[in-house]
């Protein structure tokens, strides 16, 4: 075997982000890659590796579905890895399959949709164990409103005041495929308030704190702070203005992540 051969496989995984300052190494923080890159030098007795992660979350997301790629010297077998990777990682993150794909493949560069919620509830304060899934928001929110709000996100915008800090070379034009709010019927628990909401969107790519930008603003709809003739001014005349209220990051999840 040659010694420059390489292999490489896509891992997708879950994980809860409550407890990480996002995916990617960071000095004298704990975040997702550092653990998982913690668990393949055990699993694997060596660093001779290197990942990629699909999408860089930040401190306190969590992911339903996300993916890296793994690059090693050395072919491996697929489920024999997932079962040493699940029984060593921190409980709090899950390995789901590892595919082997070829060298053109490309986790960041692929073709990809992106689907991310978030979760609220409004009224009374909910559960310290909610937490780590949603925001609990004090006073009414107009959920009709909201509804009719998310919808506006859709199809193709210039979503410059929902871009954080972006460079000279930030591409302010997206995609929004599908946006909405429903009631949440996804994700339960006995120590969940009766009744919760979801924000659900899906897009090929996202700036980076964009939906909690858009999270944030469509919570100043609900509560009467903005109207919806606002929203609309947003993305058709941008300007460098970020939009102020950004929503608390524990409540957003990236649901799903699938290459086309």
């Amino acid at each position: 075997m040659s010694q420059n051969k390489k292999y490489y496989y896509l891992v997708k995984f879950q994980y809860l982000g409550f407890r990480y300052h996002g995916w990617q190494v960071q000095p004298n923080v704990k975040t997702v890659q550092k653990m998982v890159e913690r668990t393949l030098s055990f699993v694997f007795k060596h660093t001779n590796f290197k990942v990629l992660g699909a999408s860089r979350t930040d401190m306190m997301v969590s992911a339903n579905e996300s993916a890296f790629e793994l690059f090693v010297d050395e072919e491996i077998n697929e489920d024999d890895l997932k079962g040493r990777l699940n029984k060593s990682l921190p409980s709090d993150i899950r390995v789901l399959s590892i595919q082997k794909v070829d060298a053109s493949f490309n986790v960041i560069q692929d073709s990809k949709e992106k689907e991310y919620t978030y979760l609220f509830s409004f009224g009374e304060k909910i559960h310290p164990f909610c937490s780590p899934f949603m925001l609990g928001v004090f006073g009414n929110l107009d959920i009709e409103l909201m509804q009719l709000g998310a919808k506006l996100f859709e199809g193709n915008h210039n979503f410059q005041r929902y871009a954080y800090k972006p460079s000279e070379n930030t591409v302010f034009e997206r995609g929004i495929i599908s946006c909405e709010i429903t009631e949440n019927i996804e994700l339960t628990a006995s120590f969940f308030p009766k009744k919760s909401y979801m924000f659900k969107v899906k897009g090929n790519g996202f700036l980076r704190y964009q939906i909690r930008l858009m999270m944030g603003i469509l919570f100043q709809l609900g509560k009467g702070e903005v109207t919806l003739d606002f929203i609309k001014d947003t993305l058709r005349n941008p300007n460098s203005n970020t939009l102020k209220e950004l929503a608390p990051a524990s409540g957003l999840t990236l649901n799903s992540l699938s290459f086309n």
